[in-house]
Parts: structure tokens; C-alpha cells; sequence
């Protein structure tokens, strides 16, 4: 079985600019275009809560494949920063996996997807804990000989992260993929303020700000910000909520907290593959060209695919899906997941 690369994706003309990739990757135009199977996860799909410990709840959705006797393993993925499970790459990745054979879970992480209202604290991107403990609940709950894993931006960070902890909590996680995670948050935040064209910050700070005025209208009663901060940019409100609602004393601490640079990816135990592309405007591709990986990690780097875009055509459909297919059929076949 050959399995696709990176070096494979050749987009036409102008899907060969990353900024183009990544401005249609979570776009509306793209969702009217996809084909009506790119959404097939959300038939019978069923919305659960999980367990992510010392009484936090994170909501889901689970979807059973019905294409053969039995699921060729279990799907679980991870969306980006402000994303949900109903995210159109999350949906567009399951709605793939499904048809063959996989059952599927789509995890929101605290207050995304609409949870504002089931856990008091902010969400912030060190909690990791409770993502893996969710995973664990998920593995129990839905137990299957093979359970593969694939998050997409900061969902990539955290499956990276919730992977390097999975054997030490019995959680029999078999494989783990990140499209164009998060490696060094420090560098990331300076990119998009200083690097990358306004409109990235600009539209991420949009949909943050909703996000926070809708958890302080789930909780009036906690002040979790005062108006003026709403006010700042990307680095500014960060460091305010940071010192505000976390135990880290600096902006740096806490971006640290959850950064995978350097070798912090030799803790991995299990197959993990990187995919990213050299355009991406969000995350700069440098940031990969110094990760020091070990050898049952896989670092591929597609020259075209913008963040989390990879799109092929005017269907709008993504590379990324046969290329998750393919490593996560090839692990429950077995086999390597590497080419």
C-alpha cells in the first residue's frame, strides 16, 4: 500500500497561494460547494458528554460507522482554536473515516462548540489534563482494538500533547496525526501579529471576543473580564486572562506551558505523524524545521496546503482526508504507518 506524502498535493492555480488555502479552509463559500457526503458524520450522530475529571464535562458527538460488521477502530478528532466538532475540516475528516469503516468521535474542548455553560473556568490552552482524561472516558466508553487520533491546529498541539501522556494513563491509543499543529505558541502569537496579513488577527479576536462575551452571559455572576481588555490585541487580552484566571505568573510561562519545541516530542511512544505545508501563513514553517523528532515520529512538509486547507479543487474537498485515511487504515491493518 503506497501511502500519499506531502510532496503529492499539487493544487491548481490560485489554490496554490497559502493565503487562499487557508481563508477558504473554514470558510462558508467552501461548506456550499463540499459534496453532500463530506457531512455524512452527522447522520445518527449522537451528543454526549464526557468525563475530564474532578467534575468537568466536555461535550461530543459519536457517530457509528454502517458500512461493515465491524468498525475497523475508533476516530477521535480534535478541532482548532474557536473551531467545534462541527468545524467543516473536523466533518469533512469523519464523514471520510466513516466510510471506511471507522466509528467517530469529534471532542469540543471546554467552551467550544457552544459548552460555555458547563464548566465555570475559562478554557485556556494548558488544559491538558482534562483532555486526557476525556480521552480516557472515550476509550472506555466506546472501547475498540484500534483508536486512532488527529487534531488540526491547536487540536493538533493537543493531540501531540494528549498522545505523550496516553500510555502512562492506560489509554490504548495506537496512532496519532496533527495537521499544522501549534509547535512553539511564542512564535506562533508573534506570527500572526507581525508576520501574518491583519485580517488572520483580526478574525480570530472576532470570534474569541464572542466567545467570552457568550461565557459571561452562561455565568453573570463571575467577572472573567473587564470590557477594556476585550479592547486589546492578540498578545494583550492573552497575558490579561492569563494572569487573571491561571496559576502561571508571566505570558511567557504559560506559552510554554504547552509548547512541543525543541525535543519535547521524544516523550512520544507511539506512531505520530506532522503534516504542515511551507505556505502557511499562521504557523511559520520554521517552527517545524527545528523540531528535533524521533524516529517513530513523522514530519511531513507539503510545499502547498496554506493552515489546514490542503483543498484539491473547486469541490472543495481535502487532501487531508485520504491522507488521514490512508495512515489511520494502514495502522489498523497492522501496518506502518510511514511511507
Amino acid at each position: 500500500m503506497t501511502l500519499p506524502q506531502g510532496r503529492d498535493f499539487h493544487p491548481p492555480w490560485p489554490l496554490t497561494s497559502g493565503h487562499i488555502q487557508t481563508m477558504l479552509s473554514s470558510s462558508g463559500v467552501r461548506r456550499q460547494f463540499l459534496p453532500r457526503r463530506a457531512y455524512r458524520v452527522l447522520d445518527s450522530a449522537q451528543t454526549v458528554m464526557v468525563d475530564g475529571g474532578e467534575g468537568i464535562r466536555l461535550s461530543g458527538s459519536f457517530t457509528a460507522q454502517n458500512v461493515q460488521p465491524a468498525a475497523r477502530g475508533l476516530a477521535v478528532l480534535f478541532h482548532g482554536w474557536e473551531g467545534s466538532v462541527d468545524s467543516t475540516y473536523v466533518l469533512q475528516t469523519g464523514s471520510r473515516l466513516l466510510e471506511d469503516g471507522w466509528d467517530i468521535f469529534r471532542l469540543n474542548f471546554r467552551d467550544h462548540g457552544e459548552s460555555y455553560g458547563l464548566n465555570e473556568s475559562l478554557f485556556h490552552s494548558c488544559r491538558i489534563d482534562e483532555v486526557v482524561h476525556a480521552l480516557g472516558d472515550i476509550a472506555r466508553r466506546w472501547p475498540s482494538p484500534t483508536m486512532a487520533l488527529a487534531g488540526f491546529s491547536l487540536g493538533g498541539n493537543f493531540a501531540l500533547r494528549a498522545a505523550m501522556q496516553a500510555p502512562t494513563h492506560g489509554i490504548p491509543l495506537k496512532y496519532v496525526l496533527a495537521v499544522c499543529p501549534i509547535i512553539d505558541p511564542s512564535e506562533g502569537l508573534f506570527s500572526l501579529e507581525e508576520s501574518a496579513p491583519w485580517f488572520y488577527q483580526a478574525y480570530f479576536m472576532n470570534k474569541w471576543r464572542r466567545s467570552l462575551r457568550a461565557k459571561q452571559k452562561a455565568f453573570p455572576e463571575i467577572q472573567y473580564f473587564e470590557l477594556q481588555e476585550l479592547k486589546q490585541n492578540l498578545r494583550g487580552l492573552t497575558e490579561a486572562l492569563v494572569l487573571r484566571h491561571t496559576d502561571f505568573g508571566s505570558l511567557e510561562a504559560y506559552l510554554d506551558g504547552y509548547s512541543v519545541a525543541g525535543n519535547a516530542l521524544h516523550a512520544m511512544q507511539i506512531p505520530a505523524t506532522i503534516l504542515t505545508a511551507r505556505d502557511d501563513p499562521v504557523i511559520p514553517v520554521t517552527a517545524f524545521e527545528r523540531l528535533q523528532v524521533p524516529s517513530n515520529v513523522e514530519l511531513d512538509i507539503a510545499t502547498y496546503g496554506g493552515h489546514c486547507g490542503f483543498i484539491r479543487g473547486w469541490d472543495m474537498t481535502s487532501f487531508c482526508d485520504e491522507y488521514i485515511a490512508a495512515r489511520f487504515n494502514a495502522i489498523a491493518a497492522g501496518k506502518s504507518p510511514y511511507p
